[in-house]
């Protein structure tokens, strides 16, 4: 019962805290990029999502369901992301603020990964973390921590940042992000598996490292 109001408490002050980020934060891009189109017919995105006809709008645009759930974890790194964004919450458009649960197997992590458009704060509910981010060029200074439940930590925006699962079960965090679709670029898979491949005398020299093992780093994180 005390994990419970954990959860839910801890989501309620992510949302109060990040709120006055957001003002800040969405009157960016919304996605990568936003092309302009010769005429209407030819537009597709926009930044950020068409409204809809406000007689139309009911109270389950504005709810979402099930976050208290745990996720099954699956993936090589060991953690699942469930995100509650514009794209799941129609009603966080134009708002600034999305939310995220993080399932963490034992020793599994969120590797190095950036959100271009927002800070985050994470919260954590259950087990324990490793977490930090590195500042930009030329300083690259390493700002580390080890969280549990119930301590914050917050992760500017831009910077690269992670957590490890450092624990001996299984490990649950919450995270508030300042954009309603704040992107994710997760380093690794950045870089050794963007399509097309990077030429891989590129990143050899990038790495310092031998171009067949970029190879075998390419191969490994190919779709």
């Amino acid at each position: 019962m005390a994990m419970k109001s954990l959860s839910f408490l801890a989501v309620l002050s992510l949302l109060a805290l990040t709120l006055p980020l957001a003002i800040a934060s969405d009157p960016s891009q919304l996605q990568d990029f936003c092309v302009s189109a010769n005429t209407s017919a030819n537009g597709v995105f926009v930044n950020g999502k068409f409204c809809k006809d406000p007689k139309l709008v009911t109270a389950d645009d504005f709810f979402f369901s099930g976050l208290q759930n745990a996720r099954p974890v699956t993936s090589p790194v060991g953690s699942t992301v469930t995100a509650v964004n514009v794209n799941n919450l129609l009603g966080l458009n134009t708002l600034g603020i999305s939310l995220v649960r993080i399932d963490y197997a034992v020793k599994g992590q969120n590797p190095p990964h950036t959100h271009p458009r927002a800070t985050e704060i994470l919260v954590v509910e259950q087990g324990t973390l490793l977490v930090g981010f590195v500042t930009s060029n030329p300083d690259n200074r390493l700002f580390t921590k080890v969280l549990i439940e119930g301590d914050v930590f917050v992760f500017p925006e831009g910077l690269i940042h992670f957590q490890a699962n450092i624990g001996k079960g299984p490990a649950v965090a919450f995270a508030a992000l300042s954009s309603q679709n704040p992107g994710v670029i997760t380093i690794a898979n950045t870089v050794f598996g963007a399509n097309p491949a990077i030429n891989p005398t590129i990143l050899a020299k990038a790495f310092q490292l031998e171009p067949r093992i970029v190879v075998d780093l390419q191969n490994k994180f190919k779709k």
